[in-house]
């Protein structure tokens, strides 16, 4: 199955990110989406949040009530093997964005209502690998829509 942006997320700032049908992304992320505290969210380095529905989808199976946008993604995939999301990792995003993943997110307090017991740490690379948002720089802006198609770079194959 070929990896898709199932949703696209922002908001003037805090959380859940709201989906939105299309978003322009620049080297700064997503027009429309800011973030209430800036130095420790975005910038060209921390320019968009990503994280995969099926893990979302795992996760409400455990008894968690997230759901995209919930956990301050800008780009929620589906079908993309998440294990292969590390820090050098290059993406194409719909015909024309290339992004490169740079580091994985810390889970804060402010998303611990959308876990069971508030432990938000479910989602912390150092603690649960593979399971953690990650950070992108972008490296080639453009225009994204919902369903359009995701393609890793770096001689992997998508999927």
């Amino acid at each position: 199955m070929q990896p898709r942006i199932f949703q696209l997320n922002c908001s003037p700032g805090g959380l859940p990110k709201l989906a939105v049908r299309e978003a322009v992304v620049t080297e700064l992320g997503l027009i429309g989406d800011d973030h209430r505290f800036p130095e420790i969210h975005g910038g060209p380095e921390r320019a968009l949040c990503l994280f995969s529905l099926d893990r979302i989808l795992e996760l409400q199976g455990e008894g968690h009530s997230i759901f995209p946008g919930a956990v301050g993604e800008n780009v929620t995939i589906s079908g993309l093997d998440w294990d292969r999301m590390k820090p050098g990792q290059r993406l194409v995003l719909g015909e024309e964005v290339l992004i490169e993943i740079t580091t994985y997110t810390s889970p804060c307090n402010s998303i611990a209502d959308t876990f069971a017991d508030g432990k938000y740490q479910r989602i912390y690379q150092k603690v649960h690998p593979g399971y953690s948002r990650v950070y992108a720089r972008v490296l080639q802006p453009g225009r994204l829509t919902v369903g359009q198609a995701v393609r890793l770079l770096n001689g992997s194959n998508p999927g």
